[in-house]
């Protein structure tokens, strides 16, 4: 099962340039408090971001599963930050992409 075997985390170049820090950490809180457990993962992850009342809020989802997970926070919603990413898990290496850079992992 993906994201069980973890052997390191990685942020790719886009996302580093388009998110900042605490907010790319936001996809690992998820991960490992929300989902892991909870939901047999896929290796490739699908998270949606968007505006809520000016903060951010956070969807999951992954293909072949009819399952949606919307994850408020109070962090500000920045208009910039691309509407979807990818987490990747590739034997154990685990990357938050943007989507036209997974294909590259």
């Amino acid at each position: 099962m993906a994201f069980s075997n973890t052997r390191g985390r990685y942020a790719s170049f886009g996302i580093v340039t388009a998110l900042p820090g605490e907010t790319i950490d936001l996809f690992w809180e998820i991960i490992d408090n929300k989902l892991k457990g909870v939901l047999p993962l896929k290796p490739v992850l699908k998270f949606r971001l968007s505006n809520r009342k000016g903060k951010l809020s956070i969807t999951f989802t992954q293909d072949q599963c009819p399952l949606r997970i919307t994850f408020d926070y109070e962090q500000p919603f920045d208009p910039f930050f691309p509407h979807t990413v990818y987490v990747v898990d590739k034997d154990g290496r685990e990357t938050v992409t943007l989507p036209e850079e997974a294909h590259m992992i």
